[in-house]
């Protein structure tokens, strides 16, 4: 038989508490029976009897001695879960030395375990002593970014117990503190969040001294350091289950450290300039460092606000001795002690971006080399340099215009009264097609070729195919003109038809930038069409029949306004919804095209591949037959009727749809 009872548990004794300080004796219940949660006595004992403290479930249960203090919250007990609470003494007291009992009122049906148990509280003397400067209690420090400081505080303990000091250094920029660097009463160093990289480096330490101080020491200040530092040391004793117990924590305010920002910007925001001009930038360096310094400047372009530095171009530096690298068309001068201007001279569109400068301060060590502090990069400046513009017009005009559909259509679009061009400008044209659309339809243009710098023709996605069979061809008649030619015009290429010229300069590189655009007029290409109308008949050559005979019909077509029609006959059957071999309904059986090619469409029974036929009996009369015909058959036929007529390069082009009455086969109403 396995025996289990009830266990009341309280910490290892003696424990060790300072007089004055909020002590919290925990005490929990395990393996009980009864209700979930549990309730607990408790009670203090300094030689012998033990009096009554405070109770979870007896209001009656505090003796006299301790009514007072419960009363006013100084003794309380603090439930943590249904089974464990915490016996709470703030302001412990000599006089609160002695043994502690909990005990638990019995809910089990049978009585086994221990019911309560007894702890050793131990109140010793406040012998912790923290304190800062002599002088005052605070101190306001105002630094430079990328100084140094130190800060010292001094901690002492007379306890007559053999405890360890716990000493961290905390920063408050806000409402919260936040911890710097700590020296653990295990004697191990332990930087906060955040602090980890700088105490590797070195930029973050602690240090003992003489007369039990501790003193933090940091490098490279930055904005983020500044906010007001304490002091946070905390005593602790090992306890008589050999874990580490804090039993007491004062603090003290060291100092307020404020830093000082260098900034770095550039005089002047966006910026714009005529090509061949000059471009002025100042980079100011913004500091209330009043010792000796040397500023490191560096200027970069960038094709994006968003390029980081190593993306960037290094156009220009100058080291902290003032030596500036070289460069024919850019200079870098010192205007007075924190402005360093830039100057570009001659620029071209191939300048417009994006300008920052990054400046480094340095400051003179005792050795006689130099250090840098602080290193800060400026916003980036747009500037954009407008191109030197040529004067010109353009015109557009139709040397050929469709009558018909498959007719030509030729434009030309010519470049006029040119002036203020030099021999490093050409010109190459785009083409743009737009649609009439009724009302107040939004329309769109649509590119249909388009000439690089060096006259190669980029195709557009309207009519890609076309051009590439050269049923659209582009060329260039002079050294003014351009022209677009259509070789058969159809009917969807009515529309609007405009020109766009584009002049192209070039630059110190060699390389081609477009410095202008000139749209043309537009130019309207239409003619008159009569709507084209397409008429189908289908009869029913044998009114009754049965299953097994030959289904005949024949489907006549009449047109008007197609010239030289030829049409192409589609037989389709839309089956009962009981059919479950078409749930869709209609089924495509057999075809035949302009050209008089016949095709089986969906006809899948193989047994009868050669069941059903389409010819054409004449140029508008086409015959369906459909021999040995089954029940499944029944349905209703239709023609479906596309009329063409020819194209240019001897295509053919789709013109208009028809469709027949239906025809029906109903073998349940067949004589």
């Amino acid at each position: 038989a396995f025996c289990r009872g009830r266990i009341v548990r309280v910490p290892k004794g003696p424990l060790i508490r300072v007089v004055g300080t909020e002590v919290a004796i925990p005490c929990s219940v395990s393996d009980y029976d009864g209700p979930s949660e549990q309730n607990f006595d408790w009670e203090f004992s300094r030689e012998a009897d033990f009096v009554r403290i405070v109770s979870t479930w007896d209001s009656t249960f505090t003796s006299e001695e301790y009514q007072k203090r419960v009363g006013r919250g100084d003794i309380k007990l603090r439930r943590s879960s249904n089974d464990a609470v915490e016996l709470v003494i703030r302001n412990i007291q000599p006089a609160d030395q002695g043994r502690y009992k909990c005990s638990t009122p019995s809910t089990d049906a049978t009585v086994q375990g221990n019911y309560d148990a007894e702890v050793q509280v131990k109140v010793i003397s406040d012998g912790l002593s923290v304190s800062g400067s002599k002088a005052r209690s605070s101190t306001s420090l105002r630094l430079s970014e990328g100084d140094s400081f130190k800060l010292r505080c001094s901690a002492t303990t007379a306890s007559p117990e053999h405890t360890h000091l716990h000493v961290t250094w905390q920063v408050r920029s806000g409402s919260s503190w936040r911890d710097v660097l700590s020296l653990t009463h295990e004697g191990k160093f332990q930087p906060g969040p955040g602090y980890e990289e700088r105490y590797r480096s070195g930029d973050i330490r602690l240090d003992t001294g003489a007369n039990d101080t501790y003193r933090l020491s940091v490098s490279q200040a930055s904005s983020a350091d500044g906010g007001a530092y304490r002091c946070l040391v905390s005593e602790w004793v090992r306890g008589a289950d050999g874990s580490w117990q804090k039993i007491q924590e004062k603090s003290v305010e060291i100092a307020t450290v404020s830093i000082q920002r260098t900034d770095v910007v550039i005089s002047t925001s966006n910026v714009s300039v005529t090509e061949r001009d000059s471009l002025d930038l100042t980079c100011n360096i913004t500091t209330d460092r009043s010792g000796i310094f040397q500023a490191e400047v560096m200027w970069y372009f960038s094709a994006s606000p968003d390029d980081t530095l190593s993306d960037a171009q290094l156009l220009l530096s100058m080291d902290h001795d003032s030596v500036v690298s070289d460069s024919t068309l850019i200079s870098l001068s010192h205007v007075d002690r924190n402005s360093y201007r830039l100057l570009v001279r001659d620029v071209d569109v191939e300048d417009s971006g994006y300008y920052f400068c990054e400046a480094a301060i340095w400051v003179p060590l005792h050795n006689g080399s130099w250090h840098k502090v602080v290193e800060r990069t400026s916003a980036p400046v747009s500037v954009v340099v407008t191109a030197l513009e040529p004067d010109y017009d353009v015109f557009l005009n139709a040397s050929k215009t469709p009558k018909f559909s498959d007719d030509p259509t030729e434009l030309n679009c010519r470049i006029t009264n040119v002036q203020d061009t030099e021999a490093n400008i050409r010109f190459t044209v785009s083409w743009y097609y737009r649609q009439h659309l009724p009302g107040d339809d939004v329309v769109t243009e649509e590119l249909l070729a388009s000439m690089d710098a060096d006259w190669t023709l980029l195709p557009g996605d309207r009519g890609r195919e076309r051009i590439q069979n050269g049923e659209i061809i582009f060329s260039k008649k002079s050294a003014d003109t351009f022209s677009l030619r259509i070789q058969w015009t159809s009917e969807s290429d009515r529309g609007d038809y405009f020109c766009v010229i584009s002049a192209w300069s070039r630059h110190r590189n060699n390389s081609w930038v477009k410095s202008k655009d000139v749209t043309s007029a537009s130019v309207n290409i239409f003619w008159a069409t009569q709507d084209y109308t397409l008429t189908v008949e289908a009869v029913k050559l044998k009114p009754f029949f049965v299953a097994g005979h030959t289904f005949e019909m024949t489907c006549k077509v009449s047109s008007k306004n197609i010239k030289t029609p030829r049409y192409s006959v589609l037989i389709t059957a839309e089956k009962p919804l009981t059919d479950q071999s078409n749930p869709n309904g209609t089924t495509r059986i057999i075809s035949l095209n302009q050209d008089s090619v016949v095709r089986l469409e969906d006809w899948t029974d193989q047994t009868r591949v050669d069941g059903v036929v389409l010819e054409k009996v004449q140029e508008n009369e086409f015959r369906y037959r459909m021999y040995q015909t089954q029940i499944s058959d029944a349905g209703l036929y239709r023609c479906v009727v596309t009329a063409w007529s020819p194209g240019g390069g001897g295509m053919w082009r789709e013109a208009v749809n028809g469709l027949s009455n239906p025809i029906q086969i109903d073998f349940q109403t067949s004589g």
